[in-house]
């Protein structure tokens, strides 16, 4: 591999079985999962636009943000609608955060949760 790939991994409730949030919201694909013996996600590999991302189980050193009611990282996603996305993940449970409006520093941008905890800004250059 000639350049490093930044591949986030966000962690989710043990016991997780649907992540279609992701495939519905951002037409996430899952390329890869590796489940537990009752069926639930250990590790799943998606990709949104070719950029790929992991959800994996919570362990001892692995926590949901749903453990703490915070998230101490957000995850940015630049694409061309962002007003049409955020009305997307508000109908499939995500908590609206901040409404998608223009900023001075050139950018329409608004924030949600995800319904595993995960705080995303959804933006735009203008």
């Amino acid at each position: 591999m000639e350049k490093p790939i930044f591949i986030p991994m966000l962690s989710i409730k043990s016991g997780t079985f649907n992540i279609d949030f992701y495939k519905n919201v951002f037409g996430a694909i899952e390329l890869r999962r590796f489940s537990n013996d009752d069926g639930s996600i250990h590790v799943s590999e998606l990709s949104i636009n070719g950029s790929m991302f992991r959800l994996h189980e919570e362990g001892i050193n692995l926590k949901s943000p749903l453990d703490f009611g915070v998230t101490t990282v957000d995850v940015h996603l630049m694409v061309n609608h962002v007003d049409s996305l955020m009305a997307k993940a508000i109908e499939f449970g995500a908590s609206n955060v901040s409404p998608a409006v223009d900023y001075e520093y050139g950018y329409r941008q608004g924030e949600f949760t995800d319904p595993f905890g995960h705080r995303w800004v959804i933006e735009k250059v203008i």
